[in-house]
């Protein structure tokens, strides 16, 4: 059996081979309600982590925290324990009008503007997801009736910089439809290490909104961004049942 890895405090005894990768360790809790006999297993640092059933499926989840570095020693670390299926379901802000509060991003392909990703592999190399995942969560997505989008996410390290309505509107004019943080992590390390990755992300921040006032509102409750989180765990969740 795989030792007990170091940051998420897991072993191979979780039995799944499937996990959902929420950054807050909040959210872990609102993903328990949709699983069955859900039982708590380690939080340790941001990796807070629970396991139950859904549909006769096993599956973890397993929070990641911020940034692509922190999403990355959770990949490599659950990957060592034989989990080869992992969406993260994330957050983000839109960078295109058509993206609404509560729709989702079904990511097609991420924009590396990252350094986790780069540590692993040069820029040049793409950050795409296991295709037969996106075609499951757009199938998922499509029979819930669940508002979505299939596209580019650019991924960066830092919300606060100087440039940030340039940098935001640089992207916009490319067709780009939400940043986040860490999908293009989890796609380049996935790849490496041979896990099938997909990103869904929940927008939060409206297109052209101030982020500290949209993340605030989201934390409280707003009700579309709620909203989007539900769907968001349950596509992932439904994905899983067809791919496995």
């Amino acid at each position: 059996m795989p030792q007990l890895q170091p940051h998420i405090r897991l072993d191979s005894s979780h039995g799944a081979s499937c996990a959902l990768l929420p950054g807050d360790p909040a959210r872990i809790d609102r993903i328990k309600t949709f699983l069955e006999n859900a039982e708590e297993l380690a939080y340790n640092r941001e990796y807070r982590s629970i396991v139950g059933s859904y549909k006769g499926i096993r599956v973890l989840a397993v929070s990641t925290g911020i940034g692509g570095a922190s999403c990355g020693i959770a990949v490599e670390e659950l990957s060592r324990l034989g989990v080869k299926n992992m969406i993260r379901i994330g957050s983000c802000g839109a960078l295109q009008p058509q993206v609404k509060i509560g729709d989702l991003i079904l990511v097609s392909g991420a924009v590396r503007d990252d350094g986790a990703s780069k540590t692993y592999l040069d820029s040049i190399f793409p950050a795409v997801p296991y295709f037969g995942l996106l075609s499951a969560c757009a199938a998922a997505a499509n029979a819930n009736k669940y508002r979505h989008h299939v596209g580019v996410a650019r991924s960066h390290d830092s919300f606060y910089t100087d440039r940030e309505e340039e940098i935001d509107a640089y992207w916009s004019k490319r067709g780009v439809l939400g940043a986040d943080m860490e999908t293009a992590a989890l796609y380049v390390i996935g790849h490496l290490r041979g896990v099938r990755t997909m990103s869904i992300l929940n927008n939060v921040v409206a297109f052209e909104t101030d982020t500290l006032d949209a993340i605030g509102n989201y934390v409280d409750g707003e009700s579309a961004a709620m909203q989007g989180e539900q769907n968001e765990i349950l596509c992932a969740l439904d994905a899983f049942v067809q791919v496995l």
